[in-house]
């Protein structure tokens, strides 16, 4: 490598460590956490040796529970213990008060007796409690990425849908993408139409309607968020001018449900949409739509055959760059949705800090991160996309 090359090199060296300390090194570790299954083994070693014999039909063999009552009498660190503990639960209902009253019963009966699991609690004579056991003892699992599809590992090791009653996460799944979809719809009807208008103007016109749509981005994203929640109310100030136009007569419910995450989210992600449709108009030289009036076309004709296709590039580009924002977007639709309209980033958020669940919400956050990732080469290429080949 020449000195030369060594120099450029230096140059670029500060980028490549942000971006290796800041963007690679956490998706890493978010894809590590999702299928990493050695929590149990840390908190059970004896048992994770004896357990593997088993070929899990029926009981296991006496050794094996001998294992697990060595196991809880010895001394663990209480965090992992509690982190087993969760990832056996998540497998299996129940481990979250059977093994902690199971160790409580082993220390108290002293180091020189041998009770029966299953005299210190029933469960332990049904076989699924072994087998989710035995399952949660491998260093990597696939436990986390299945039920962040609401299927799991059936006793014989087959894949299977998840209780009626447990199967949420696809629902929130399919909620997320869907709203993401309505609020790049409104998005691109609203910001098509502005964009044109600001392109068509010249001078502090123009600068103003730019400024009105740059001025949320410069506002805190809680700010705005809480505004819209107090005009949303039903005695917000959108109602009561309703009202005193005559034009209602109740108010509207405008908050707290899938209107109100719409209103707030549009208004937020309305600037990512507005200014790539801008820099594609703004590059369209403006003799072309009197050149197709003048050839017979009608404005509508005008705008169909010449403007709007010229203006897909940055149309595709904004209606991308939105919906992968949307995507992953939490406050908004936790503070003016309803129950019925939060986001799979609040259950990510549930489990990295409600449940201390990391390998959960790092599944939850694989399967949003595959097809952002996605979006976003697309939305790479089209960026890219010269004019005269849009």
């Amino acid at each position: 490598m020449t000195i030369a090359r060594l120099k450029a090199s230096l140059l670029v060296l500060p980028l490549i460590v942000f971006l290796g300390l800041f963007f690679i090194w956490p998706l890493w570790m978010m894809i590590a956490t999702s299928v990493q299954g050695g929590t149990v083994r840390l908190a059970f070693p004896a048992t994770a040796v004896a357990i593997a014999q088993w070929n899990g039909d029926g009981l296991p063999s006496p050794d094996v529970q001998a294992a697990l009552i060595q196991d809880l009498r010895a001394e663990v660190v209480q965090e992992v213990f509690g982190d087993a503990v969760r990832s056996l639960n998540s497998q299996q209902a129940g481990f979250r008060t059977l093994l902690p009253r199971t160790m409580t019963a082993l220390r108290n009966a002293g180091a020189d007796a041998t009770p029966k699991l299953e005299r210190i609690d029933p469960r332990w004579s049904q076989p699924s409690f072994w087998l989710a056991l035995k399952r949660g003892m491998p260093a990597y699992t696939d436990a986390n990425l299945l039920a962040a599809v609401d299927l799991k590992r059936g006793d014989d090791g087959t894949i299977a849908h998840v209780a009626p009653d447990m199967a949420v996460n696809r629902a929130i799944m399919l909620r997320t993408f869907i709203i993401a979809a309505q609020v790049t719809l409104a998005c691109a009807a609203i910001g098509l139409p502005f964009a044109m208008l600001a392109a068509s103007l010249g001078g502090w016109k123009r600068n103003f309607l730019l400024l009105a749509v740059l001025l949320p981005l410069w506002t805190s994203l809680l700010v705005r968020t809480a505004a819209w929640m107090i005009l949303l109310q039903d005695q917000g100030l959108i109602n009561q001018i309703l009202k005193a136009l005559g034009l209602i007569d109740a108010s509207l419910p405008l908050i707290y449900n899938r209107t109100g995450v719409l209103i707030a989210m549009t208004h937020v992600l309305l600037p990512f949409m507005v200014l790539p449709i801008y820099a594609s108009l703004i590059a369209i030289p403006r003799n072309l739509m009197p050149a197709a009036a003048a050839l017979g076309a009608r404005p509508w004709q005008a705008f169909r055959h010449v403007l709007l296709p010229l203006a897909m590039p940055g149309l595709l580009s904004g209606s991308l760059l939105v919906f992968m924002v949307a995507l992953g977007y939490y406050i908004t639709p936790a503070l003016t949705g309803g129950a019925g309209d939060q986001m799979i980033s609040s259950v990510i958020a549930f489990y990295a800090t409600g449940t201390a669940n990391w390998g959960m919400a790092g599944a939850l956050g694989l399967f949003l991160l595959v097809p952002t990732t996605l979006l976003y080469i697309v939305y790479g290429r089209l960026s890219r996309t010269p004019l005269g080949q849009a």
